[in-house]
């Protein structure tokens, strides 16, 4: 069995079962108070697995796009929760059949390798799949939404995109891995928004998607849940390190959530 190199025990907390409705930035906001609380020893290292009834998330290269505010509104019309993550990347649609998950680990102040954690949060899932008969690969796809040097694909089609998001002493590494649904209908949602927000912005300043190069683990095996996945992802970590499992947020002490969401809604008024 192939090492990740996770810590020996882990927090896990498993939400996914219970989609979240509502303000998308709450995820967002308990992942940075919790990285917070693993840098500070306060709080084991945490994985945190969720899903949202539909959501959009921009990156804060997004939100500098000239025509981003009527993109926002225009998305909100249609009953998307918006927000900008400070985890880098690029936009992404949330809905029941993604799984959101973070992983949220100390890290020594001054440490600059940033590629191992993505390199974690990539073999980690593709040995959550171990068992599929399909070459899982790891590269940027062309095309895709929130591309980036590790976007995880099978046959060209990505699947799984990862970012990252750096405290002082913690990391937190997300990812969202389309499982049901359709990718390309994901990818049309997302081109459709920068049709509308890029303005007369440069090619160079925001991703152009071709729809088709996404698609959803259901899509390229056919059976395939959130609910399996997640399974095969909390039997993956448990054969790496010793879990101490919650499948809601009433362990946690929260203090600094509601200041943390009014902080990011100061920096990015996506209300209005």
């Amino acid at each position: 069995m192939d090492e990740l190199g996770l810590p020996a025990r882990l927090g896990v907390i498993d939400a996914a079962a219970n989609v979240m409705t509502g303000d998308i930035m709450l995820p967002f906001a308990f992942d940075e108070v919790c990285g917070r609380q693993v840098g500070e020893g306060l709080l084991m290292p945490t994985v945190h697995i969720w899903r949202h009834k539909s959501a959009f998330v921009l990156g804060t290269r997004d939100w500098k796009l000239p025509q981003v505010r009527e993109a926002v509104k225009w998305l909100q019309g249609q009953g998307y929760s918006v927000t900008v993550r400070n985890s880098g990347g690029a936009a992404v649609p949330l809905d029941p059949g993604v799984v959101n998950l973070s992983l949220i680990l100390p890290n020594r102040q001054g440490d600059l390798d940033v590629q191992r954690h993505f390199v974690l949060m990539a073999e980690l899932i593709r040995q959550s799949l171990k068992s599929w008969p399909c070459r899982i690969d790891t590269g940027e796809v062309s095309g895709s939404y929130c591309p980036g040097e590790f976007d995880v694909s099978v046959k060209g089609k990505k699947f799984c995109g990862i970012a990252q998001r750096r405290q002082t002493r913690a990391v937190i590494v997300q990812a969202f891995v389309l499982v049901e649904g359709s990718g390309e209908e994901r990818g049309r949602l997302v081109k459709a928004f920068y049709d509308l927000a890029a303005g007369r912005a440069s090619l160079a300043d925001y991703p152009i998607v071709e729809p088709m190069s996404m698609s959803s683990l259901s899509e390229l095996a056919g059976d395939m849940s959130a609910d399996a996945f997640v399974g095969q992802l909390k039997q993956q970590l448990s054969s790496q390190a010793s879990l101490v499992e919650y499948d809601d947020y009433s362990r946690f002490k929260l203090d600094g959530l509601r200041q943390t969401v009014d902080d990011y809604r100061r920096r990015y008024p996506v209300r209005g």
